[in-house]
């Protein structure tokens, strides 16, 4: 099972989490392009600290929203959408390029990654840039997402990931961030989704229903408080319970 995290995401002086530490918690790192968090500089220290501890680099594409750290669901044309990932993408792989790293997946973030789910316009920019770049490059993703669904149409390499810090609804959709209890905090029951998740491949929505996902990537958020003792805590957890860490692209 790989254990994702969205990294890179402080900018100029302002901080965000503790990347060093998580780095060296984690298998894959959502690293951001500079359009909902991050900076040049930012990138290169994320992807040299990748490189260095053997984490596998994702291009955490998202919208020009800085201020609003991407969370907020933006209208775009096609192009407009394509362009921005393409120049996302082209960005992180050439910092990554640089410093002997290389990017081999792509997750999009906060509201860009929600509305992929259900906008088939948004959806089908998302997989033509990335196809566009590299036919080859996998994009991780909800299941049962219009974003997966289009890009395993077209051929293209998908998995599925699960989170084990946020709250799920029935049809298998994450609670909305502006919803009480939307994001968990308590760590023991974080691991034992994550387990559960890990050797099960199920979790269980807020009104008690077992969701399906047979995920091939589990995320922890990197932004929320106390988020590296809960990921070596759900490491831990997980290796407690025989499950393997290891990179899913």
């Amino acid at each position: 099972m790989d254990l994702n995290a969205d990294l890179g995401e402080s900018f100029g002086s302002w901080t965000m989490g503790d990347d060093a530490a998580m780095f060296e918690l984690i298998t894959s790192a959502n690293v951001a392009c500079g359009f909902h968090a991050g900076d040049p500089v930012t990138m290169l220290d994320s992807c040299r600290a990748a490189y260095e501890l053997d984490v596998t680099v994702g291009a955490h594409v998202g919208y020009r929203d800085l201020a609003g750290f991407g969370r907020r669901s933006l209208d775009m044309s096609f192009d407009e959408l394509f362009g921005d990932v393409l120049y996302q993408l082209g960005a992180l792989d050439g910092v990554a390029h640089a410093v002997g790293a290389t990017v081999d997946y792509v997750k999009p973030h906060g509201a860009l990654y929600n509305r992929a789910f259900h906008d088939a316009e948004q959806a089908s920019a998302l997989v033509a840039a990335i196809q566009a770049y590299d036919p080859g490059l996998p994009i991780l993703g909800l299941p049962g997402s219009e974003l997966l669904k289009q890009a395993q149409d077209a051929g293209h390499p998908v998995f599925r990931e699960a989170f084990v810090d946020r709250a799920y609804l029935p049809d298998g959709t994450l609670v909305p961030r502006s919803q009480e209890g939307a994001v968990l905090h308590d760590v023991e029951p974080i691991v034992e989704r994550a387990v559960r998740l890990a050797l099960k491949g199920e979790v269980v929505a807020v009104d008690g229903t077992v969701v399906r996902v047979d995920p091939d990537s589990l995320c922890i958020h990197g932004d929320t408080p106390g988020a590296v003792e809960m990921a070596a805590a759900v490491r831990a957890g997980l290796e407690e319970a025989g499950v393997e860490l290891s990179p899913f692209a």
